[in-house]
């Protein structure tokens, strides 16, 4: 009778414990998912923002092609650290595009670009906001995954450590919209 007990206690353990990594994983996988819909709209918006500027500084032809190439490759970049990498691309370049609106007094002043960048500027923030409950979650399953005696479980069951979205030092700071 104490053995059944003791077998039901470690089976109802273990089941607890794997229960728990599925619902840090899917959580995380659902946060991922949150990400990638905000970069979906941001990626969106900057085909609108590249023939907002290119109509007040078309021979800036250079930098507008470098925003559409980074915008390309950071579509097509697949998990966490390919994606921080195109992101971190894509976001120096955005930020040339701004720097545009210095030298040009009237793309500065015209309002759809002005809404563009407002509209930019907010999915930036929601981003960030999707990315810090992205790496908290991740920082729980990891945790789990690497801590007795749910790590048993975890290696048993192929819980693998997840990468965090993490941005480039230079790239903390969020960019600058001035009107």
């Amino acid at each position: 009778m104490i053995e059944l007990a003791v077998v039901v206690v470690v089976v109802g353990g273990a089941m607890w414990m794997y229960n728990g990594l599925v619902r840090l994983r899917e959580r995380a996988d659902a946060a991922w998912a949150d990400i990638d819909v905000q970069l979906k709209r941001r990626y969106d918006l900057i085909p609108n923002l590249v023939e907002t500027v290119k109509g007040y500084a078309s021979h800036e032809k250079d930098t507008l092609e470098r925003v559409i190439q980074a915008r390309n490759a950071a579509m097509s970049a697949t998990g966490p650290a390919e994606k921080v990498q195109a992101e971190n691309v894509l976001t120096g370049a955005l930020r040339q595009i701004f720097a545009l609106s210095e030298a040009y007094p009237d793309l500065k002043a015209a309002t759809n670009f002005a809404e563009l960048q407002e509209t930019l500027s907010s999915l930036e923030s929601e981003i960030s906001n999707a990315r810090s409950y992205y790496n908290a979650v991740v920082r729980d399953y990891n945790t789990k995954t690497q801590t007795v005696p749910t790590n048993l479980i975890a290696r048993s069951f192929g819980f693998e450590k997840k990468e965090f979205f993490e941005i480039e030092e230079d790239e903390k700071a969020a960019p600058r919209v001035q009107f």
